[in-house]
């Protein structure tokens, strides 16, 4: 048999090579990723968000206590007892629990009782009767400074802080079957300033004893006691 020629062997290199040619275009070298999305060998892979996905919002950053409010002194629990401006007439305080009750005379025939309460800041307003009036404040724990309207006249004041037997006293009794009702201011340094109702009528009230608030009215012995609200 006669073997095939140059140019036989020549023209079957040449379809063989297209014919790989054509099996590599069509197959093609396709990158993938792995399930775990991770990319393959060589091959760069940009992470997107599933969609329908929110993207993660920032934690919120932690809240602040509020700022505690300036602390403010408590009121105190005391006496205090003065003179007014023009020296005419005596006023007494006395604080406990953040209530106030105060007293003023004049030693003669005009007085007043009042009342009411402490504010945080250490003011006061305190009434009577007949629109009687007190406001005052407290300067530190010291002195309590103010006005008193009384009878329709103002007097400004100065009341320090009283020391025992300095202070405010109280005495209600029936004396030879008068209704007696005083009330005396004993200021530091010893000096008292009372007034003594009988029967509603007004004088003078004697001096008490300040150690045992011992008091002689009308030939009659009783007791004065301190005052607190």
């Amino acid at each position: 048999m006669k073997r095939p020629g140059p140019l036989l062997t020549l023209l079957a290199g040449l379809v063989f090579g297209v014919f790989l040619l054509t099996l590599n275009a069509t197959t093609g070298t396709k990158s993938t990723s792995n399930p775990y999305g991770e990319a393959s060998p060589g091959v760069s892979v940009s992470a997107t968000a599933p969609p329908g996905s929110a993207s993660p919002s920032p934690s919120p950053s932690p809240s602040l206590p509020p700022s505690p409010s300036p602390s403010r002194s408590a009121v105190p629990n005391a006496d205090y007892a003065g003179r007014t401006d023009d020296d005419t007439s005596a006023v007494a305080v006395s604080l406990r629990g953040g209530k106030a009750i105060a007293y003023f005379c004049d030693g003669h025939d005009k007085e007043s009782w009042l009342k009411g309460a402490v504010e945080d800041d250490g003011t006061m307003k305190l009434t009577g009767s007949h629109g009687d009036e007190l406001n005052g404040t407290l300067q530190g724990d010291k002195l309590i400074r103010g006005t008193a309207d009384v009878g329709g006249q103002r007097y400004a004041f100065t009341a320090d802080r009283a020391v025992k037997p300095s202070g405010l006293y109280r005495a209600t009794a029936t004396v030879r079957g008068a209704k007696v009702d005083g009330g005396w201011i004993v200021l530091p340094g010893g000096r008292q300033v009372g007034v003594v109702e009988r029967d509603g009528t007004p004088s003078a009230a004697p001096s008490i004893d300040p150690e045992t608030g011992t008091v002689t009215i009308d030939g009659q012995k009783i007791i004065a006691r301190p005052v607190s609200p």
